[in-house]
């Protein structure tokens, strides 16, 4: 497919995530770490850039800083392109001194960056979900729908019909009816238990949208879900693209088709790592026809001595010494020493799981080092007193919470009659990588 050069993309990534909490005291969604290199935005901006749309800007608000510096970092384009550019901006006041109220008024007080690039089509997009989609494929099916504006759609339970926006289509694919989380929907047309859901990824024409952008200023409307794509409906054709429908070179058989999650919550975030584990996963992070890019790596190759591993991920700079892990993800510079055991955790950057200390469904924020002996996840009291514990029973030990010590035996020492000590140097030359 040609690339997309009259496509302008705006990506949503002003999300404040206090159903993530803890995990976004000090970051926001998006900038929420996922898998073993990724943040959740990654999904995101490696699904346009696929897609060969190279004119993004990622429309920033809450506790910024974390994504601002992961997307310097990792997502420069080629300067000498013009049109190839993921820009970063945050609230510029130039409509008044509030910052973004919604989604569409965070694209109305940037509407000077769509005037000025004068695109075809403007892609909107969420930035809080973990898939893999050809968006050439949508913009297709919403030209030959010859729409004013599209949504790609997908079936949810009726019974979580309030956590999404529910379109109503006819047999020709267009949408009748939006309403933003009802308390209720009915069927779509062939279930009885599932309706048509909405992505939050949506194709607009340019005219289209300059037009309902300075409508719904005018009127105090803040949301594309709440009030733009309600209202158009009956005015303008809106079309429903079928997400099953969309085909990702590189899927292998065993995966699951059209692989969608809303990691919006701790519980959900949780689940969706251990979907790409395993040889057979549901989602696979590594196809290379359709890769998911990651942060660089400045961490050495992980070490792993005396160690029981069953279906778990340990990344670079990791040191596993006679250690159990069973559904255990480590991310970057991560220590366990012997004795411990990690049951279906997630533990992220430059901690340390003490000597024979126990962890058991649990996620291990950034900078912590968990004392020997410690076990977390077995008392469900306990934890609570200490920890925030979701829902579904996942306990969340916040970034440092355990502070490090200062000193420490190498977890390879006392070999051929000699001792190495390790401090906390390492991890702060990590941290500033």
């Amino acid at each position: 497919m040609p690339a997309n050069r009259n496509v302008l993309a705006f990506v949503m990534a002003g999300g404040e995530g206090s159903r993530l909490h803890p995990l976004t005291a000090h970051r926001c969604k998006p900038a929420v770490p996922f898998n073993g290199q990724h943040r959740i935005v990654d999904f995101v901006l490696s699904n346009l850039v696929n897609s060969e749309i190279f004119s993004v800007y990622l429309l920033v608000q809450y506790k910024s800083q974390s994504l601002i510096e992961h997307v310097r970092k990792c997502w420069t384009m080629a300067p000498f392109i013009p049109q190839h550019f993921i820009t970063v901006v945050p609230p510029q006041m130039r409509c008044g001194p509030e910052w973004f109220q919604g989604t569409a008024d965070a694209v109305y007080q940037n509407i000077h960056l769509i005037e000025s690039m004068r695109p075809d089509m403007v892609a909107v997009f969420g930035a809080d979900h973990v898939y893999r989609m050809d968006v050439r494929q949508m913009i297709e099916f919403h030209r030959r729908q010859g729409a004013h504006a599209s949504v790609a759609t997908l079936p949810v339970d009726l019974r979580a019909c309030d956590q999404f926006g529910i379109v109503d289509v006819d047999e020709d694919h267009r949408i009748l009816d939006f309403r933003e989380k009802p308390h209720s929907a009915r069927p779509m047309p062939g279930s009885r238990t599932h309706a048509l859901a909405s992505m939050g990824n949506y194709i607009f024409d340019t005219g289209v949208l300059l037009q309902q952008l300075r409508r719904m200023h005018d009127q105090g409307g803040t949301d594309f879900g709440r009030h733009i794509l309600p209202a158009m409906v009956k005015s303008h054709r809106l079309a429903a693209y079928d997400f099953a429908t969309n085909v990702i070179p590189g899927t292998e058989p065993y995966e699951e088709h059209a692989y969608w999650r809303d990691v919006g919550t701790i519980d959900a975030w949780f689940d969706a790592h251990f979907d790409t584990l395993g040889a057979q996963p549901r989602f696979r992070m590594t196809n290379r026809h359709w890769p998911i890019y990651a942060s660089p790596v400045q961490a050495e190759s992980a070490q792993i001595e005396n160690a029981l591993v069953n279906r778990s991920m340990v990344g670079c700079g990791c040191v596993v010494d006679g250690a159990t892990l069973d559904h255990a993800m480590l991310r970057r510079s991560v220590q366990v020493d012997r004795g411990a055991r990690l049951e279906h955790c997630i533990v992220m950057e430059r901690s340390r799981i003490g000597r024979g200390a126990q962890v058991r469904r649990a996620i291990v924020d950034q900078d912590n080092d968990i004392p020997p002996g410690e076990r977390i996840g077995f008392d469900p009291v306990q934890d609570r007193q200490r920890f925030h514990v979701t829902p579904g029973g996942i306990v969340v030990v916040p970034s440092g919470a355990f502070p490090a010590r200062r000193a420490t035996r190498s977890p390879f020492q006392a070999r051929g009659g000699e001792e190495a000590w390790r401090g906390d140097v390492a991890p702060r030359i990590e941290a500033l990588a």
